[in-house]
């Protein structure tokens, strides 16, 4: 019998740190962003503010909650589309800043989706091998 844990621990180990560094970057990126590399005012701007709603997903991101994954996908798809929109619409270091965060923001997504996938695969096998037991 394949023992799950050896199958899908290592996957799911490194998806889970590579959505937590990959969040963890967006959320420091967002800040720097709006605050001094490109801030539409000088001095900084309210919209640093947009980091907030990714600090909701934080705590079920490191823990590995599936839950929190799932919906942590369809957060990120605002930061997806603001990024994509500000890339087409803004120029110089601006538009550069938000094909960034486009590249982060599907790097998490894609990651959360592939965790999401192993761990859930993990539960099935698990539930599988006690039910065959009993």
């Amino acid at each position: 019998m394949t023992n799950p844990d050896a199958m899908y621990g290592a996957p799911k180990h490194y998806l889970r740190f590579a959505a937590i560094a990959i969040l963890l970057t967006l959320i420091a990126f967002t800040l720097a962003w709006e605050l001094w590399l490109a801030p539409l005012r000088a001095g900084g701007s309210w919209l640093a503010l947009k980091t907030t709603p990714l600090l909701l997903p934080l705590v079920g991101i490191v823990r590995g909650r599936i839950y929190t994954y799932r919906w942590g996908t369809m957060l990120i798809l605002a930061y997806f589309a603001e990024g994509a929109v500000r890339m087409y619409t803004e120029h110089g270091l601006s538009g550069r800043l938000a094909a960034i965060e486009v590249v982060l923001a599907l790097a998490f997504f894609g990651t959360a989706i592939a965790y999401t996938r192993v761990a859930r695969s993990d539960v099935a096998l698990s539930d599988g091998r006690s039910t065959e037991s009993a």
